[in-house]
């Protein structure tokens, strides 16, 4: 039934020390193969994790997992838990499907340890679509003060301490979220000195925002709808219009968009309007197997400097 599956699945090379590497496995919204659109797969070292936007009947989940637990143990994967997260369902349940009903673990994305925590929450602690956005910036951030807004778990924040960053600000509304992000600085051992929180609403707190600045790089990755905090059509332009007072001269932004229905044109357009200075030097695409059919639905990163004067 699922053979056809085998040759779109994504197998990176693992190496050595590296066995706890979390990927995506297989990416059906990405809507190249009809059959599966409604699937995507994420190798959570150790769980599978099967994500459905269209109900499947039992049938079919077990035999889905019987075939990926096959098939990952063929290729050395030591697989603990199968478990599958109904998108299609309020509230995203899970349910598990095989082994043990792991639920909080760490699971590891270029060497660095991240809080996993399944079951609970429509997302698990990290998009792992946004990796060569973190492989970037920790690639960029030696002795940069970076301000990382709608931080979430604070992923981007770990990747800049672990390139030598000299501060990071997180910004974001949960405070839960942001002490998910604290735990994750202290299971790579960074500085927790070097790292600030602010669990505050970005809108009602540019002040704040600006006096612990100037920074030298902005990573903005919003939500693109948040009840009650955030409207991207509508807020996205105010943080565009606010870069110029945040960055240094010749600072940077990784803008973001995880939105199907705003395309990239969205983005430039805004900058025109609203920080017409800004200069796009760079799109950072998603890994491969995120790449979708058609590109404006996908992750959209776009880069963009502020001239030195």
């Amino acid at each position: 039934m699922f053979e056809s599956l085998l040759d779109k699945m994504h197998f990176p090379e693992v190496l050595v020390g590296q066995e706890k590497e979390m990927f995506r496995l297989f990416h059906g919204r990405g809507f190249h193969y009809p059959q599966f659109q409604h699937v995507n797969i994420d190798w959570l070292s150790p769980v599978l994790l099967v994500i459905l936007y269209k109900e499947e009947n039992t049938e079919w989940l077990s035999e889905l997992s019987k075939f990926l637990l096959e098939e990952m143990t063929q290729k050395g994967f030591a697989v603990r838990s199968i478990q599958v997260q109904f998108r299609c369902r309020d509230l995203a349940p899970t349910e598990l499907l095989y082994g043990d009903p792991l639920s909080d673990f760490v699971a590891c994305e270029n060497n660095l340890s991240y809080k996993i925590s399944l079951g609970k929450n429509q997302n698990y602690g990290i998009f792992l679509d946004m990796k060569n956005g973190r492989t970037w910036l920790r690639n960029n951030s030696l002795n940069k003060r970076i301000l990382n807004l709608f931080s979430y778990t604070c992923a981007f924040s770990t990747a800049a301490i672990a390139g030598g960053a000299e501060q990071v600000v997180n910004l974001d509304m949960s405070k839960a979220a942001l002490a998910v992000g604290r735990d994750n600085h202290r299971l790579n051992g960074h500085d927790l000195a070097k790292v600030k929180y602010l669990g505050h609403d970005l809108f009602k707190s540019w002040g704040k925002v600006k006096r612990l600045g100037p920074y030298d790089i902005v990573i903005a990755d919003p939500p693109s709808l948040q009840k009650g905090s955030v409207n991207i059509e509508r807020d996205y332009p105010k943080i565009m219009r606010r870069l110029p007072e945040l960055l240094t001269h010749g600072g940077q932004a990784l803008l973001c968009l995880n939105s199907p229905d705003l395309d990239f044109q969205f983005i430039y357009s805004a900058l025109v309007e609203h920080c017409p200075q800004a200069k796009v030097i760079g799109v950072i695409a998603p890994p491969v197997e995120f790449i979708n059919i058609e590109i404006d639905k996908g992750l959209k990163c776009v880069l963009v400097e502020i001239p030195a004067i």
